[in-house]
């Protein structure tokens, strides 16, 4: 939160919202990041913003808006909580998300939305992090992917990169307590790495399931009582750990339009960590649109 933004990073203010914002997104893409200082995921996702910023060289403008200072804006967008951040192309709203994201994550939104970096010297900067997805799509035979996995950090015991790659290989087969020791395991500079993320947040969603009733009982819970949210919650967390990323998105989805403030906010909360779990960007993006859709 510097008093002086990097290059294509502003501060956003009521006063120079027409000109700066709506006016320069008739010719540039701008992102608006509502933030405040007192909020820690802003904190997280702000620095990462006015990274992409720059490293972009004007693909887009970042604009902040400080939502305590400009409560004006804020209820202009209905920000209902904090980061939010919003796309506007051509003076309208086009795509946004609430949250903090990963780094990856914002990537694929901007890529998702046609904003590439403008400079052709920094596209070889995202070559690797778009290698490290393609790298690591779910195996045909997640047990024999364990075995072969095995076999290497057996080998080559030094290699941490393996050991993530076991980690997450014993994830697909359900072997989540092995699965935890390994990533606990893993030196810092792997500790923050988007896959590492995505299986914590795997294993986050597992954890919900301890004691949980079978899918079958939760479908028969919900055909009793739409509105048993409790259930939608477990059998959507069912549904995208068994590999059906859309059964169980539909469900939190159903949940937010049904009752949005359900356990503090849980249906949102659900929505985000399961965008961290969720593999394939197409679903993931199509999701966040529509929740979106629901929030604002």
């Amino acid at each position: 939160m510097s008093s002086q933004p990097p290059a294509h990073v502003f501060d956003a203010t009521a006063a120079n919202f027409e000109s700066d914002v709506l006016q320069k997104s008739t010719t540039t893409p701008v992102l608006i990041d509502f933030w405040a200082e007192w909020c820690g995921p802003c904190k997280t996702l702000g620095p990462i913003l006015e990274k992409l910023a720059g490293e972009y060289n004007g693909a887009f403008e970042l604009a902040k808006v400080d939502v305590d200072k400009e409560q004006q804006l804020a209820a202009a967008f209905q920000i209902r909580s904090v980061p939010t951040v919003f796309l506007l192309v051509n003076g309208q709203p086009v795509d946004g998300f609430p949250g903090a994201v990963t780094e990856g994550e914002l990537r694929e939104f901007l890529k998702r939305n046609g904003i590439e970096p403008a400079a052709p010297a920094l596209e070889g900067f995202d070559d690797p992090s778009a290698g490290a997805t393609a790298a690591a799509p779910p195996p045909s035979d997640p047990h024999a992917d364990v075995a072969r996995l095995r076999a290497q950090v057996q080998a080559e015991p030094g290699k941490d990169e393996l050991r993530l790659d076991l980690a997450l290989a014993l994830l697909r087969t359900g072997a989540t307590d092995e699965a935890r020791e390994l990533l606990d395991g893993l030196p810092a500079n792997l500790a923050t790495d988007d896959r590492t993320v995505q299986a914590r947040a795997h294993l986050e969603f597992a954890s919900v399931l301890a004691g949980a009733p079978a899918p079958e009982a939760l479908e028969q819970a919900i055909a009793d009582d739409p509105d048993d949210l409790r259930s939608r919650h477990l059998l959507g967390v069912h549904r995208i750990l068994g590999g059906d990323p859309e059964a169980g998105l539909d469900q939190f989805i159903e949940m937010l339009a049904r009752n949005r403030d359900f356990e503090d906010g849980l249906p949102r909360r659900a929505l985000i960590d399961a965008f961290q779990v969720v593999e394939d960007p197409a679903i993931v993006g199509r999701y966040r649109r529509k929740m979106s859709s629901l929030l604002f």
